[in-house]
């Protein structure tokens, strides 16, 4: 099974930016599809952005414009790039590869990594 550790997190003016980065092991992930997820408090977990293994992208409409993912097959890696921030995407994010779950997710998620935004 594939085995996710996310990082990059941490806290950041409103309007600034944070690379967070995905870095699997366990299994090669160019043959899946993997996302982006976050959790505010209080709040369900939503997917913001997922990039298919062809490199096909789609975002949630609070973040188009403003995030990019990516994924670098060969480093085993997923990437979220986030720009002009906003307070309201203070969240834990996690990434996830694609599963059989009735999320269509994986079981396995990791321990999330922390992104602030405040002034």
């Amino acid at each position: 099974q594939v085995q996710l550790v996310e990082s990059g997190g941490g806290l950041v003016q409103p309007g600034g930016s944070l690379r967070l980065s995905c870095a699997a092991s366990g299994s090669i992930i160019r043959t899946y599809a993997m996302g982006w997820h976050r959790q505010a408090p209080g709040k369900q977990r939503e997917l913001v952005a997922a990039i298919t293994s062809g490199g096909t992208t789609n975002y949630a409409d609070s973040v188009k414009g403003r995030f990019t993912i990516s994924r670098d097959n060969a480093k085993n890696t997923v990437y979220l790039q986030m720009n002009s921030l906003k307070p309201e995407d203070t969240a834990v994010y996690y990434c996830n590869a694609e599963g059989r779950s009735l999320t269509g997710w994986g079981p396995h998620w990791g321990q999330g990594t922390q992104v602030t935004v405040s002034s």
